[in-house]
């Protein structure tokens, strides 16, 4: 290895160049960033609507401050560290400094209620935590008692607790002012604190969201999270030069790959967005190259748009859809390289002057070079959408355990019903029941603590059981059913033995605007039954256009219009499964309309938004007993929390409406 310094205001930092193609770990690469481009941009944040900066020198020196005063603190090498927040790069800094001294980090939920972070804390053992601001803060006082083991509490925003007085509580500004003091006294601690670390130790541990149980730890390795992220990045040619918007929850893995892995490995600038509330204005002012959300944030974004179109003027309103109907005849086939007649050609180009351009811009995407969207499935509809106004969406398939990247979507072979290929040093087989197998080098470790767990799913010779159905089709592109045990079989009736895979109805329904959530049951059953929380956004514009009054959800929820309205879109669904000769038995029967929004505060969704389809029919028996038992109306009321940590009680008598179905069409042979 070759050794440089880097002069910074405090001091100089010794750097030690990897020599080409070694296997690094997270601290080493940002060492390795810092000696090849010290000025260079790391990360950038945005506070009091100014973008502050900070390069790569400006990072290594602050990891060091943090490492050195975590150490001094009693941080020890093999364990772990929590850490709260949202994304901001001292808590990106703290991350690195832990896995500098070889201990592990864990990033927890920012939303997560109190509760939820007694479980990972305890069964981790954790003593230290790095806490974002005084929410977060007062969630781990809160159950102090809880996890007497947790002695040390550090704080990145210091309003609301500069006179905060509780024993071992400690501003960040503190803890790096006693680093640097202890970094000047022994400037070789820091470099031979990172040399220890090996690319085979833990990096990080992720836990999962708990759907049926306590959650479980996902232990990784610098190599499994850094191998795959170089291979995505390879994949994708993903350069130096470009802009990420870190705007998800940093415990979850997705995120956590594209904003800090992919990040260490290729060198590009990560940015955090003010706040929550902003992120849509920040996303414009960044206008990233780089992006990744979930369907939801897509579906979000296109009925924001699909909203203040339809308040437009009738100008407006008739060139939006002329282009947006041209689009999707021609955009999907400009962007994967087809040719196109010349008419098509000035026509689109036309619509890329007044429509197209102009919309990318409004959405942030105007300099987009690769989306990605991945965490469940995305509706056809809405993934040809972005598609054909020119912006590169593309699915991806992977998991916690599998550090993101499995299967990606090579430019050109982006598709709606696959989730791509399977990339470089990746294997899939499925096995005889229609299990999806991986093998790959960015396989988790084990379950922390869970050896029986960790044996379920991972094989002696090394394949992950994913538990998705699904299966590889002609073209070598991955396509995905459901979670295979969720994927059942209609019993009795006219369509007894029909497969039914309820993801792929629930997935269907929520491509239409005016429907947020879907919950669908039918397995062991004679027909299919669905639960409907309405987009209160996007049904509220539409009431208000019709001169509908309503006062708050659960009173627009059950408005006559609205039943017939969500009747309209099963409807439509109902006739699209029908041509399904595998799926058409998955047709909606019945339905009703919930009175309240489903809520992680709830229980009824995880922290990454999937519903959890056991826990509702629990909770809401009642309405279920009530679709299958040919029941016109049910009372039910519902105990639900604020955000402020009180609860209360929602009441309804909600109606239960019948959609038509369709008998199965016959396709020629």
């Amino acid at each position: 290895m070759t050794c440089i310094r880097v002069a910074s205001k405090d001091r100089c930092l010794r750097i030690k160049h990897p020599r080409s193609g070694m296997q690094t770990t997270f601290p080493s690469l940002l060492l390795n960033h810092a000696a090849q481009r010290p000025r260079a941009p790391a990360m950038r944040e945005k506070a009091f609507g100014i973008w502050q900066t900070l390069t790569w020198m400006d990072l290594a020196v602050l990891v060091e401050h943090l490492a050195c005063g975590l150490h001094q603190a009693g941080l020890r090498r093999g364990a772990h560290m929590v850490v709260l927040g949202a994304n901001r790069p001292r808590l990106y800094a703290t991350m690195l400094a832990v896995q500098s001294l070889g201990a592990i980090p864990i990033p927890l939920y920012q939303d997560a209620a109190a509760i939820e972070c007694v479980f990972p804390i305890n069964n981790a053992e954790v003593c230290f935590a790095l806490a974002e601001d005084q929410e977060q803060v007062d969630k781990l006082l809160e159950i102090r008692a809880q996890c007497p083991q947790l002695a040390h509490i550090f704080f990145d925003d210091p309003r609301g607790l500069r006179h905060c007085d509780h024993a071992g509580l400690l501003s960040v500004d503190d803890l790096v002012a006693t680093g640097k003091a202890a970094a000047l006294q022994q400037t070789d601690f820091f470099r031979a604190q990172v040399d220890q670390v090996k690319p085979g130790d833990v990096g990080a541990m992720f836990f999962t969201s708990g759907t049926t149980g306590n959650p479980k730890g996902v232990v990784h390795t610098h190599n499994s999270l850094l191998n795959r992220a170089k291979a995505g990045a390879e994949f994708d040619k993903l350069r130096p030069d470009e802009e990420v918007l870190a705007y998800l929850p940093p415990a979850w893995i997705g995120q956590n790959i594209f904003s800090y892995a992919q990040w260490l490995a290729c060198g590009y600038v990560v940015n955090c967005p003010e706040s929550a509330a902003t992120v849509t204005i920040d996303l414009k002012e960044i206008g990233p190259t780089y992006y990744f959300a979930p369907p939801r944030v897509f579906e979000g974004l296109l009925t924001s748009v699909m909203i203040r179109m339809e308040d437009a003027g009738a100008l407006k309103r008739g060139m939006f859809r002329y282009f947006m109907h041209l689009a999707k005849r021609v955009g999907p086939a400009k962007l994967d390289g087809h040719a196109v007649s010349l008419t098509n050609d000035l026509l689109y180009g036309l619509g890329n002057l007044l429509v197209y351009g102009p919309l990318r811009n409004n959405l942030g995407f105007s300099r987009v070079r690769v989306a990605y969207t991945a965490g469940e499935a995305i509706g056809p509809d809405l993934f040809r959408f972005y598609r054909s106004i020119g912006i590169n969406l593309k699915q991806l398939y992977g998991s916690t355990e599998t550090a993101v990247f499995v299967c990606l979507q090579p430019d050109n072979q982006a598709r709606a019903d696959t989730v791509g290929v399977p990339i470089a040093g990746v294997q899939i087989k499925v096995s005889s029941n229609g299990e999806i197998l991986v093998k790959s080098p960015g396989l988790f470790k084990a379950y922390f603590k869970d050896p029986a767990a960790t044996a379920e799913v991972l094989s002696p010779d090394g394949w992950y059981h994913t538990s998705d159905a699904g299966f590889l089709d002609a073209n070598g592109h991955l396509k995905i059913i459901d979670r295979v045990k969720d994927v059942g079989r209609i019993k009795g009736g006219t369509h007894d033995g029909a497969m039914f895979a309820p993801k792929y109805v629930e997935n269907k329904l929520k491509f239409f605007p005016h429907i947020k959530e879907v919950v669908a049951y039918g397995d062991g059953r004679e027909k299919v039954c669905v639960l409907i929380n309405i987009d209160f956004d996007a049904v509220g514009n539409w009431a208000e256009r019709r001169n509908l009054p309503y006062a708050g959800y659960t009173d627009l929820a059950q408005k006559p219009e609205v039943y017939q309205l969500i009747k309209e879109c099963v409807e439509k669904v109902n006739t699209e499964l029908s041509a399904d000769s595998l799926l058409a038995g998955s047709q909606v029967s019945r339905f009703l309309v919930l009175h309240k929004e489903l809520d992680a505060d709830d229980g009824e969704l995880t922290r990454t938004n999937k519903v959890r389809r056991g826990f509702i029919a629990e909770k809401y028996a009642v309405l279920v007993d009530a679709l299958y038992a040919g029941k016109n109306s049910q009372f039910i009321e519902t105990q639900v929390k604020f955000e402020d940590g009180r609860t209360g009680r929602v009441s309804a008598t909600l109606r239960v409406d019948d959609a038509k179905t369709f008998a199965p069409v016959k396709v020629a042979a």
